[in-house]
């Protein structure tokens, strides 16, 4: 595992466990502790981590990561996720992606559609989609810029959702609770409830590190979710309850009769 990855993935860890001894860190990353204590001087430097007395806790602010931090972990599954969500477009659709790291790796599988509209939030994501060669319509709301996400939020881009109707929306998320439903870190998650009141079909991405975490906004109910992507770690338990409350559930690269 890279540097980077593992800081990333350590912050995850955090998120999941609070504070933890070097020890504790090595071990779980099967590397020395030399390794773990250079990883926490840079996530320190950057604001992330606060060491204390013989360990380390996220800092409050740090419960919602950065977006480039985000992209750093749980790669594989996310990839996975993302190669399916594209199999559910057609060229002629209109849909809208969200500013989550998963659903950012289903922008290079655009390539080969030459009709589609997409509208998004995420500054990461137009970049990425004006270095296709295809024929696309791009859609963006006003609004305020948030750095952390690299997107707009506010009024201005709650707004903007107001004024169309989509086919389809792409939308990832911190955590999924069976009573709860969609939750975020993100404070400013309003934006995102505009997103889901625009889209006649609700794709949730979510790798299943999110199955069962609560997190502190509520975006959506599960009753407004129709289909969702995840990996083949999801709990049976938690696949059947969520199929019982209507939700399509699709494992990334399991195979259907």
């Amino acid at each position: 595992m890279k540097p980077r990855q593992r800081q990333a993935a350590i912050l995850e860890h955090l998120q999941k466990q609070g504070k933890c001894s070097v020890e504790e860190l090595a071990a779980h990353f099967d590397t020395t502790g030399t390794t773990i204590r250079k990883d926490l001087v840079v996530l320190e430097h950057s604001g992330a981590v606060i060491r204390t007395y013989g360990g380390v806790v996220l800092n409050k602010d740090e419960a919602d990561p950065p977006i480039d931090h985000k992209t750093l972990i749980n790669t594989l599954q996310k990839g996975l996720i993302a190669e399916t969500a594209v199999g559910f477009i057609q060229d002629g659709d209109s849909i809208i992606l969200d500013a989550g790291s998963t659903v950012l790796q289903m922008v290079p599988l655009l390539s080969h559609f030459n009709n589609i509209t997409v509208m998004t939030n995420s500054l990461h994501i137009v970049n990425a989609l004006s270095e296709l060669d295809n024929e696309q319509t791009i859609l963006m709301p006003g609004g305020t810029f948030r750095k952390k996400s690299a997107s707009f939020h506010g009024q201005l881009a709650e707004n903007a959702f107001e004024h169309f109707s989509f086919d389809k929306l792409f939308m990832g998320t911190d955590g999924i609770d069976l009573t709860a439903g969609v939750t975020t870190f993100n404070e400013v998650f309003t934006v995102s409830k505009a997103m889901c009141n625009a889209a006649r079909e609700v794709i949730l991405m979510a790798d299943s590190s999110k199955f069962g975490r609560k997190s502190p906004n509520i975006v959506c109910s599960l009753e407004s979710v129709d289909k969702l992507i995840t990996d083949a770690g999801i709990p049976a338990e938690f696949r059947a309850a969520l199929e019982e409350k209507g939700i399509e559930v699709i494992v990334a690269g399991e195979k259907h009769e």
